[in-house]
């Protein structure tokens, strides 16, 4: 499907757990890790579990500041993840920023490239991060079938690397962490584009929508690149208890340093219109901002 050798290839009881694999693979307690504020918030916890020092860069506009980024690594870094989009911002780092971050990079770090809602990027807007891999063999990249291809329940995702940091990662790996149907499953799944693209093509209307209704309440949202929205309500916690009143669930943020905001997932056009008037019928506009 990418290309590539086997030998490039492990397989993760989802993209989780080959961030943890990463973890257990490449840090200590004296190492360091490098990730952006508000991210996805598996890269500091697998940090944290194995010891080593959580190096945490101020984001720029709640995303990935490269710069700020690169300026971070120190002598004991050993690892740099980023989410690109990041959850659960939804930001995404371009793709001519994202090489140039790459190839500054020292060779004993290695990048991890959190791809998990990739397949949601139109064509334009997506690195050709795989295609990278060939030029920097301390480029590991996370893929899950659990977002676009919808096979969340299922559990499988998959990094992609240099056969060295594959062996690695495979050395450490449970022989069986990924069952047979999940993989079945998976393999269908690379071969079916039409539902692929059936599927960001919907997530793409529901942004819209969600978009528009937003604008129209007067609620702030962060622009999104994934299958969810981001929207800042003032006291996220109460907000999150109405909704449920009227059914729906949200997330709130409070573990990731945002208590003001909520990630609302896409859903279909009567899900997103049932949430905006939901949000319409309990609270008034001002009372949010």
């Amino acid at each position: 499907h990418h290309g590539l050798s086997p030998a490039q290839v492990v397989l993760g009881n989802g993209s989780s757990e080959i961030l943890s694999l990463v973890a257990q693979a490449y840090l200590s307690p004296n190492t360091s890790a490098v990730y952006s504020q508000y991210t996805f918030i598996v890269h500091p916890l697998v940090t944290q579990a194995a010891g080593a020092r959580g190096i945490e860069v101020a984001a720029c506009a709640f995303g990935c500041d490269t710069e700020a980024l690169l300026c971070a690594i120190s002598e004991d870094t050993r690892v740099v993840f980023i989410a690109n989009p990041n959850n659960p911002t939804g930001t995404l780092v371009k793709p001519n920023l994202l090489l140039a971050l790459i190839q500054q990079m020292p060779s004993h770090v290695l990048i991890v490239l959190d791809e998990a809602y990739v397949e949601y990027l139109p064509k334009a807007s997506a690195p050709a991060s795989v295609a990278w891999l060939d030029r920097f063999p301390n480029l590991l990249i996370t893929r899950t079938f659990s977002k676009a291809y919808g096979l969340a329940g299922l559990r499988i995702g998959y990094a992609l690397a240099h056969p060295a940091v594959s062996e690695r990662l495979n050395r450490i790996r449970q022989s069986f962490n990924v069952n047979a149907l999940a993989q079945a499953a998976a393999l269908v799944a690379l071969t079916d584009s039409d539902h692929l693209e059936r599927t960001t093509c919907a997530n793409l209307l529901g942004v819209n929508q969600l978009a528009r209704g937003l604008e129209a309440l007067g609620i702030v949202y962060i622009p999104t690149n994934g299958n969810f929205i981001t929207i800042r309500v003032g006291d996220a916690r109460r907000v999150q208890r109405g909704l449920l009143e009227y059914g729906v669930v949200v997330r709130e943020l409070d573990n990731y340093g945002m208590p003001e905001h909520l990630r609302v997932s896409v859903g279909t056009s009567d899900e997103n219109a049932r949430f905006l008037h939901a949000l319409k019928k309990q609270f008034a506009a001002p009372a949010l901002i």
